[in-house]
Order: C-alpha cells, then structure tokens, then sequence
C-alpha cells in the first residue's frame, strides 16, 4: 500500500513533526489588519454556487476545523453510526475507527464502528470486485475466502491496519448501499482518533464510490490561528451535475492533471494544478520550469491544492526565491532573525505600525491566465505581538519525512475565504475569493 502523500495526512501530523523535531516558539497568531474583502454579495455567491445546476443532486455537509484538521461527519450502517474523519484529498481508501463484540463498549476511549449493531454489514470477499481495488486483478490467486487485511502507512510514521466491508453510507434523503469502507484497529497508539475520508483519484475512493461530478468547499477564516478550534465550514458534493461541461458563475478555472512520470502510487493520486508563475507584489519571482511540472519518484516538482495541509509548503530552492523577493520588498522592516520559526521571513511590527503595514501581495498565476491573488490574512499573520511573518514554509536541514513530491503545496490557510471547487467531470479547478460562512 502507498503511503499518504506529502502533507496530505491530518494537519496534527504535520504539526507534530514540525514541532517536536525542531526547537521552534510556541506560536502565538493574531489576525493581521484591514484583510481585503471581495464584493461580491456572500450569501447570494454561496447560494448561487450551489443552485447552478437545476438538475443536479447537491448534498450539503458541515465541516468543522480543529487542533486536529478539517474533519466531517458520516453515517454508517442500519440503523446509522455517526462518527467523524479527517479529509485526505490525497488517499483513496475511506476507513473508520472499529471494534469487534469483544472490545466494543462504554470504555472506548474515542467513537468506534460496531460491525455487530449493523444489519448491512457485508465483509468482503474474495470474488468480490471491489477487494481488486486494493489487492490487483490477481488477488483471486491468493486470496481464498474474505478479501486480506489492509496496513495503509500515512507520512509521520503512523500507521492503520484492518479489513475491509461493504456498508451503507448515509446522507439525508439519499443512501449509498454497498460503499466499500476499511474497517481500523482502535488502537489509540497509531495517532489516529477519528476515521480519514479519501478523496484520492482510485475507484475505492469517497468522489468515485459517490459518483461525484464535482466536490467544493468554503473555508471560514481560522483568524486568530491562536484560538482555531471547532470552527465551521462547508462541503458540497454533487451526484449529477447534468450540464456539460457548463462552468460555475463566477469561478476562475485551471486545469487538473495526474502525475504521468512517477511510479509511486502516491504521486498518482494527487490533483495537479498548472502553476505557472508565482508573483510577489509586481515582481514575478524567476522559477526554474522544472520545479512547475510534476517530477520523478526522487524529485520535487509540481503544484498541489491540499486540503489537508495547514500551510503552503515550497521546495527549499522556490522557497528561497520568494521569500527573498519579500524580503528585498519589505526592507524597511526590521527581520526578526533571531526568532525560531518554521515560516520565514518574519519581521519586529510594532503595535503602533499595524494600520501602516505594506504588505506586497502574493499572487498564484495558473495555466489559462487564472490568478489567485491571496489577501493579506491568508500569508502574513502575527505570531507574537511584535513579529510577523509570511506563513510559507520550506524543509528544514532535512526533517520532514519526506524526500520528494509536489514542489508547491497551496495549504487551507492559504485557501481561506476562497470558494474551491473540484470539477472532476471535466478535470479542472475553480476558485473565487469569498467570504465564507
């Protein structure tokens, strides 16, 4: 099985590795002033998004962040058991938290599927089409009564193995029988307190069980990042747009593309954007080409809009590049150089200063012309009251875990306040800025 793909894990992960494996500051984060609102009427965008298609079947799921990631809530089984997973746009394989009748009950230390109290649960076989999706055409040559055991590794070193079931997935007004679902080890040491919801590319994936045309999302700010928890956004699925290749009001688009030059299975799932120039104020910051497209097993390159991950991530060289263009345009500001942090570069502001602050804008330029000029609070955020810094990050001396993947991962802070959505039908990514509620 592949691994979870470069900062597509729950956003604790991420958090924690950065955290315990280098001497960083406790980060304190306020919200930086006067963010551009854009003018478009909020609630008349939101409903006009998701009444675009007369036609089409649009279910409508709340999505809550906290210290953890973005997570939602499903129902499984019949009758219903409710319980929550972290969003992976980066895996496949939906699988919940699950007990046996021998270690169900009030002790679990956090919610768990019980097999047991659910009248549809089908454990998988062999000859079932599905057990293909995870194990090859040839499973049937190894694989005598039920389909094997999964161990699925995620980046962070952690870990969640189990078996596989049919079950039904429920919605209000509309029921998905027989969605293939992996059924997790509750062992609490693995790092994992609720389920992960994949929104990969695989057949075995949430969008390709669902038959979905498209999947968007509206990230509600998570300003101050000091006090982040619980706060509410939504996702919306749609089951059958029925108009074409009709593109949402509104919406700018670029082309989604898979990785055709790697052989890790990982690589494959992602969804790649065409990032074509990367703009600091006026300034387009001069990127070598191979650094946009994506790369081999053993090389960064590529561009990726990740859910999952917290904030925008650059390969060192990129990331040199541009954060040197901030710092030669923010000169006269004093670099807080000696302050421990993973985000750079960071500057003394002085409370005094915040209304005066010149902050250049940072602008994503896609394939097609489309821009994504992010306002101020989704890159430049306080992190004392004294010092600032733009939330981009790098690899430090070589400790993440990771030695390879995308070149540029646009992370949700990053995406906050933006309408994204993710046309599947017709292999493109739309986006507007939006104030979301």
């Amino acid at each position: 099985m592949a691994s979870t793909p470069f900062l597509s894990s729950s956003v604790f992960l991420i958090i924690t590795t950065i955290l315990t494996t280098a001497n960083t500051a406790t980060l304190k984060m306020s919200l930086p002033p006067f963010p551009h609102r854009p003018s478009t009427d909020r609630h008349q965008f939101l409903k006009n998004v998701t009444t675009s298609s007369l036609t089409s079947s649009v279910l409508k799921v709340p999505m809550v962040y906290t210290d953890d990631g973005y997570a939602i809530s499903l129902d499984f089984g019949t009758p219903p058991q409710t319980l929550s997973f972290y969003i992976d746009v980066g895996s496949s394989l939906t699988w919940f938290p699950c007990c046996s009748e021998s270690d169900c009950g009030p002790t679990n230390e956090f919610p768990t599927f019980n097999p047991t109290l659910s009248s549809s649960t089908n454990y998988l076989r062999c000859k079932n089409p599905k057990c293909s999706w995870l194990f090859g055409p040839d499973v049937a040559s190894f694989c005598q009564t039920y389909c094997p055991d999964y161990t699925f590794p995620y980046d962070g070193g952690y870990t969640t193995y189990g078996y596989l079931l049919e079950e039904n997935l429920v919605f209000p007004h509309k029921n998905f029988p027989h969605f293939l679902v992996g059924c997790s080890s509750t062992n609490p040491y693995l790092g994992f307190l609720k389920g992960v919801a994949g929104f990969g590319r695989r057949p075995e994936s949430l969008p390709s069980q669902l038959g979905l045309t498209k999947f968007s999302y509206c990230l509600t700010s998570r300003q101050p990042l000091d006090n982040e928890t619980n706060i509410k956004s939504t996702m919306w699925f749609e089951t059958d747009s029925g108009s074409g290749d009709t593109k949402t009001p509104n919406l700018s688009y670029t082309p989604l593309y898979k990785n055709q030059v790697a052989s890790k299975p990982h690589l494959q799932e992602f969804y790649y954007v065409k990032l074509r120039n990367i703009f600091v104020g006026n300034t387009r910051v001069k990127i070598p080409y191979r650094f946009f497209v994506p790369a081999t097993d053993d090389k960064f390159g590529g561009t990726i809009v990740d859910l999952s991950s917290s904030y925008t991530f650059m390969e060192r060289t990129v990331f040199k590049l541009v954060t040197e263009e901030f710092e030669k345009q923010m000169g006269n500001y004093s670099r807080a150089v000696d302050y421990i942090t993973w985000f750079n570069p960071c500057f003394y502001i002085s409370p005094a200063d915040y209304k005066r602050i010149n902050v250049p804008e940072l602008i994503f330029q896609f394939k097609g012309g489309a821009k994504m000029k992010l306002p101020m609070a989704n890159y430049f955020s306080f992190v004392r009251d004294d010092i600032a810094c733009v939330m981009i990050y790098t690899d430090i001396n070589g400790l993440l875990p990771v030695e390879s993947g995308p070149a540029i991962v646009i992370g949700n802070l990053q995406q906050q306040n933006y309408f994204i959505e993710f046309d599947l039908a017709n292999n493109r990514l739309g986006f507007a800025k939006q104030i979301c509620v």
